[in-house]
């Protein structure tokens, strides 16, 4: 049996993501999420947008620049 493919409209891929419609098309635009267009309306397949979020999650480590950061300003606001 043949796998169907699942589109999303942009409204869906967005709501989806979180995110706004603008901010789904600079996704597009830039590459990092594939759109495809049918006339004039975009669409997105549920799988890419899987693949997207997989792809963008944050590992655990990958924000220990950020926490070292947030106690070098804490400890100046405490010393205050």
């Amino acid at each position: 049996m043949e796998d169907r493919v699942e589109w999303l409209s942009s409204p869906q891929a967005a709501e989806e993501l979180g995110v706004s419609a603008r901010t789904l098309y600079k996704f597009i635009n830039d590459g990092m999420l594939p759109g495809y267009r049918f006339g004039r309306v975009i669409r997105v397949r549920r799988s890419d947008v899987e693949i997207f979020l997989e792809r963008i999650r944050i590992k655990p480590g990958e924000l220990d620049h950020l926490s070292a950061d947030l106690k070098a300003t804490s400890q100046s606001t405490e010393s205050m």
